[in-house]
């Protein structure tokens, strides 16, 4: 099986898996986290099939949905990628990038070295920003039974992975807690430069909320 086999088997795979969802880590979250990971990647000079793989596979069982355990994803990565006979340096590299890869809280520096991962994980966390962003995370909090937002629950600043995980804040304050801090937190100077434009638009964005949530617009 040659490579673009590989990747066209692993996107049919993570399709069946994650089509329908409802949180916004959905097939079509992967799809647009795989496009724009291969765009980085093309001008960082990255191995792309490493890039394609582990975007691919990134969200195939986020922590969040398995009981913060941030083991589930390489873990069922692994089995697939070894079913595909995938070499397995290359396996284990996917593997760390998935692991790495989501943000765990302001306090908690990120691990990702390699440009293969700086290209996945900016492409992720720029699908966490601009108008994708604010729908991805209504539909997440309104499928955790969140509030919208309520002026009584203020932002936190999380320190550790496990601060981060037990949050139960409102929606609105997930933007204060991780999607206004993401345009800092960029490792290439493409997704930089997107990340700009989206992080204005998220801005305008929270203005208006404001305003209609005092009644002043």
């Amino acid at each position: 099986m040659n490579k673009q086999q590989i990747i066209n088997k692993t996107a049919e795979y993570v399709k069946t898996k994650l089509a329908g969802e409802g949180t916004g880590h959905d097939w079509w979250h992967t799809e647009r986290v795989w496009k724009m990971a291969v765009n980085i990647g093309k001008r960082e000079k990255a191995d792309l099939f490493i890039v394609q793989l582990a975007a691919l596979l990134h969200d195939i069982a986020d922590w969040k949905f398995n009981d913060g355990n941030d083991e589930a994803g390489p873990e069922l990565a692994s089995i697939w990628l070894k079913k595909l006979k995938v070499e397995e340096a290359i396996v284990k590299h996917i593997c760390q990038i998935i692991k790495d890869v989501s943000f765990k809280g302001p306090g908690v520096k990120s691990k990702i070295k390699t440009k293969e991962g700086m290209a996945v994980q900016d492409a992720d966390r720029l699908d966490a920003l601009g108008a994708m962003g604010i729908s991805r995370t209504f539909a997440y909090g309104g499928s955790k039974g969140r509030e919208i937002y309520n002026p009584k629950i203020k932002p936190q600043t999380h320190r550790t992975f496990k601060q981060y995980k037990n949050n139960h804040g409102t929606s609105i304050n997930h933007f204060y807690e991780k999607l206004l801090l993401l345009k800092n937190l960029m490792n290439t100077a493409t997704a930089k430069k997107i990340a700009a434009r989206r992080h204005k638009f998220i801005e305008k964005f929270l203005a208006e909320f404001f305003k209609e949530w005092e009644g002043k617009n």
